[in-house]
């Protein structure tokens, strides 16, 4: 059983200035609750107890937020917003949360060695900040049900419109059963011509301890250690799989992205749905 998950989120947030000059991105919020609580709450849905976070400078509001709030409580409690109360508490007991430090931005491959030791010689998961996927079974629970089969690591896939392709990590890869591939290679951002598929790769993996060990051979390239090179050289040596999840991917980390998921997950806010709903009636963008 996988228990840890390591979430990066050392990076600067540029595409989100001015908004993100004196706040993480991750801690944008979609209605009521920011980007980074939705991947906390994706992976303890799918069994995790232990979350990593590798930060930066700036991300004190990240550890503030999953940390204890004794006089917001306190204020709440002193009001009778029992239920609210308990909401901001049951965000502090989650799972079990450790903090550790990027002191340098080179890239996400360094930010996982930053967290290595924290996960020793186990398997782990690995969750971006810009990726929420909204489904009935949490994407990365799905992910785990391919590891389980194979103990091999496992990369999250989306198909992508053919236009799209050189905006992402492409794979070539031998379709398995039931959504999942076995990866033949990576092609970062590849030309239209060049693609030898429309499988993207979208900010979600399972790794194992031999990742760990590809990242730490990785020269810095231009001043960065991708995971995508890590894989890419272990498939030389053992199998790397994908799975195709089930569920619609809201790519946060751009801004159209992060726009398209304030208005789908406002459509299904239990407080604001139908007065939102009615709202985008009347300007007739329903």
């Amino acid at each position: 059983m996988i228990k840890k998950v390591i979430i990066p989120v050392a990076g600067l947030g540029t595409r989100f200035l001015p908004a993100t000059k004196a706040q993480p991105k991750e801690m944008l919020p979609i209605v009521d609750k920011p980007i980074i609580q939705y991947l906390v709450e994706e992976a303890v849905a799918s069994g995790i107890t232990e979350v990593i976070f590798v930060t930066g400078r700036g991300k004190r509001a990240i550890e503030d937020h999953f940390d204890y709030a004794y006089e917001l409580e306190q204020q709440l409690a002193s009001r009778g917003k029992k239920e609210l109360m308990k909401a901001i508490r049951d965000i502090s007991n989650m799972a079990s949360f450790t903090y550790v430090r990027q002191k340098e931005q080179k890239g996400d491959g360094d930010a996982l060695l930053a967290a290595a030791h924290l996960v020793g010689d186990e398997p782990c998961a690995v969750l971006f900040g810009d990726d929420i996927v909204d489904g009935k079974v949490p994407c990365l629970k799905q992910m785990m049900s391919v590891f389980e089969r194979y103990n091999d690591p496992v990369v999250a896939l989306e198909e992508v419109p053919q236009n799209k392709v050189s905006l992402y990590g492409i794979v070539k890869a031998t379709k398995m059963k039931n959504r999942a591939y076995e990866i033949k290679s990576i092609i970062e951002k590849p030309a239209v011509k060049d693609a030898p598929s429309r499988l993207a790769i979208v900010g979600k993996y399972i790794i194992t301890p031999d990742v760990f060990d590809e990242l730490r051979k990785l020269n810095a390239d231009n001043g960065e250690i991708r995971l995508a090179d890590a894989l890419g050289n272990l498939l030389s040596r053992k199998p790397v799989y994908g799975y195709q999840f089930q569920g619609t991917h809201y790519d946060c980390g751009s801004k159209i992205g992060f726009l398209k998921a304030v208005v789908e997950f406002g459509l299904k806010h239990k407080e604001v749905k139908t007065e939102f709903k009615n709202y985008l009636k009347e300007k007739r963008f329903l």
